[in-house]
């Protein structure tokens, strides 16, 4: 058997280099025209004659079938039509003398022809397909390898994705169900809330329905309270009438007891008249006698129209004529009801019932309306005659002195208090004011004003002190402090009196009255101890309300105290207590007459709308 040659044959492109992966059926075409012609551009063989399988070879056509891989199988009827419809006719090449061999495996390579001999001869371009298919095989193979592995990976990647999403519905579900729970809950309290509210608001109308019914009953109960109290009134009118009736017989009797009273004033006004003017005769003789000594105490005086009047041998009387007329006046009144009315049956119980009154008085609104309420009904009474009921009054009101604690820090307001009850009582009982100032000239020279001086040592004995306001104690008269502290607590009352100033109430006695009170005080009394407590108790008490009024004149008062009675008193030396000129200096430097004293508003508003 003849050898036969081979020829070797090699791609155009480097054996390094692997074939286009996507390479079409006519590329391969085209690059089988391409070797063909270069076949047949060659050096002819040595062979005469081509071979028998050459020969034949061209007689039938080269067929090259590409199949698809077998995953291609899932794909649709029309993809399937176009794989089988990828067959060619391939060109017909003549391979001279030479002879390929091909190892092929069935793995790599499935051919539907039939197969050949391994010495068999074949075409050099049947080979070259042959081998170009496996390749192709190959590489589709490794390509559907890595896109199976590629795949894979999507595949598990996508089940974790999936997972990992059904994780994230599932939590999202749960926190929706935890949302709801919470709105559940918060809706379900809203509603509560609006319930309860609503139910509160219920309540609500009820009681408000309850208290107009309420209302509704204690308005007919005030009706017939209303009917009840005019037919009580009705009987009250019928009894006061017969009780009236049984006055007017009292009263005429007691009318001739004032008479009678009044008769006896003016005896004793006669007779002391005639002893005046006795005690006049022997004073101008004694005044020969006493002229230095008159001296000495008339320069701490100012002297502007005063009257020297004498009532006691040996004392000079320091005050202005019309001060002491007025006190003769109101003495003259004062003394037409005796003294000890208080002691009589009769007129006891009025006398219990003011005193009880004025005992329960407190520096408060509630309470000075209280008691001035009283007062009033009481001075306004048809049991008790008006100049008695007056100067029990008087004397019970001044007497409060006697009765609180002059030296206690409240005494000041409660001398205010006193001041809105004696104002709020005389406006309503006017003949109430002339008995207080009698009864204030009659335990305190200074309200007049006037002071008595004892000329010599003699003139200066028991009747001397009793004159100018000393009290006894235990039978004993009390010492200079303690007359020194009631003369403050007199003063004090008198000046809150007349400072007090009510809104359409009309004062009978006030700051007019208390300016001329002030002229008088420096133009006729001497700067002794007694003035300078006494002065100082008044501006202390009266200076704020005085200053406010009359501004710049009451400056100048203030400027005469500073100039003339503050020097006077120096030059007294030791007579003059110290506690006496500190408290006037103090006064002026402090400028306290600028500041409110305490409990001078104690309810003057209230009072100025309650008595409008």
């Amino acid at each position: 058997m003849a050898v036969s040659a081979f020829a070797r044959m090699e791609l155009r492109c480097p054996r390094e280099l692997d074939p286009r992966p996507s390479w079409t059926l006519g590329d391969v075409l085209t690059e089988l025209d391409a070797l063909q012609a270069t076949r047949r551009a060659a050096t002819p063989s040595p062979l005469k004659q081509p071979p028998e399988w050459a020969s034949r070879a061209r007689e039938k056509a080269f067929v090259m079938r590409v199949e698809e891989d077998h995953d291609s199988e899932e794909e649709d009827d029309n993809s399937d039509e176009d794989a089988r419809a990828i067959v060619t006719t391939g060109a017909r090449f003549s391979c001279n003398d030479l002879e390929l061999s091909f190892e092929e495996s069935e793995d790599e390579l499935d051919c539907s022809g039939a197969s050949y001999n391994l010495m068999e001869k074949r075409s050099i371009e049947k080979s070259i397909l042959l081998e170009l298919e496996r390749e192709h095989q190959l590489k589709i193979q490794e390509e559907v390898r890595s896109k199976l592995s590629s795949l894979e990976v999507c595949h598990q990647n996508e089940i974790q994705r999936t997972v990992s999403a059904f994780a994230r519905l599932q939590k999202d579900a749960e926190s929706r169900k935890e949302l709801d729970r919470r709105l559940d809950v918060l809706f379900q309290r809203r509603i509560a809330e609006v319930l309860d509210k609503h139910l509160s608001m219920v309540q609500s109308d009820h009681e408000q329905k309850s208290q107009i019914l309420e209302r509704r009953i204690k308005d007919d109960a005030a009706v017939e309270e209303a009917k009840r109290r005019e037919q009580s009134m009705k009987d009250e009118k019928m009894k006061q009438e017969k009780t009236r009736q049984e006055a007017e017989a009292r009263q005429k009797a007691a009318a001739k007891l004032a008479a009678e009273a009044q008769k006896a004033a003016y005896e004793a006004a006669k007779k002391e008249a005639v002893e005046k003017e006795a005690a006049k005769s022997r004073a101008e003789v004694v005044s020969t006698s006493g002229q230095i000594s008159q001296n000495s105490v008339a320069h701490a005086t100012m002297v502007n129209s005063t009257e020297i009047k004498s009532e006691l041998s040996g004392i000079k009387v320091y005050a202005n004529s019309s001060a002491l007329k007025a006190e003769s006046r109101g003495r003259a009144l004062h003394d037409q009801v005796p003294s000890n009315i208080y002691l009589s049956k009769d007129y006891s119980r009025y006398d219990r019932q003011i005193g009880k009154s004025i005992s329960k008085l407190m520096p408060t609104t509630d309470s000075v309306k209280a008691r001035a309420s009283e007062l009033i009904k009481a001075l306004d009474g048809q049991d008790c005659p008006r100049p008695i009921a007056c100067r029990l009054f008087a004397d019970k009101m001044i007497s409060i002195v006697k009765s609180r604690n002059p030296k206690d820090k409240t005494f000041g307001n409660l001398a205010f208090a006193c001041g809105y009850v004696m104002l709020l009582v005389t406006n309503q009982v006017p003949d109430a004011m002339e008995y207080l100032l009698a009864e204030f000239h009659k335990v305190c020279m200074y309200t007049v004003p006037k002071h008595l001086h004892a000329l010599n040592a003699q003139a200066r004995n028991t009747d001397y002190f009793r004159l100018i306001g000393y009290q006894e104690e235990d039978g004993k008269l009390q010492s200079t402090e303690a007359y020194l502290v009631n003369v403050v607590a007199y003063v004090k009352l008198y000046a809150a009196m007349i400072q007090t100033e009510i809104k359409g109430v009309r004062h009978p006695h006030g700051l007019a009255e208390g300016w001329k009170w002030l002229a008088m005080f420096l133009n006729s009394l001497p700067a002794i101890t007694a003035t300078a407590f006494a002065l100082h108790a008044f501006l202390k008490t009266a200076g704020f309300a005085l200053h406010k009024k009359y501004g710049s004149q009451f400056m100048k008062i203030l400027d005469v105290i500073s100039r003339q009675f503050i020097p006077a008193l120096k030059e007294q030396g030791s007579k003059v207590q110290a506690e006496a000129i500190s408290n006037l200096q103090n006064y002026l430097n402090d400028k306290k007459y600028l500041e409110e004293p305490e409990g001078q508003y104690l309810a003057q508003q209230l009072l100025s709308k309650g008595y409008m």
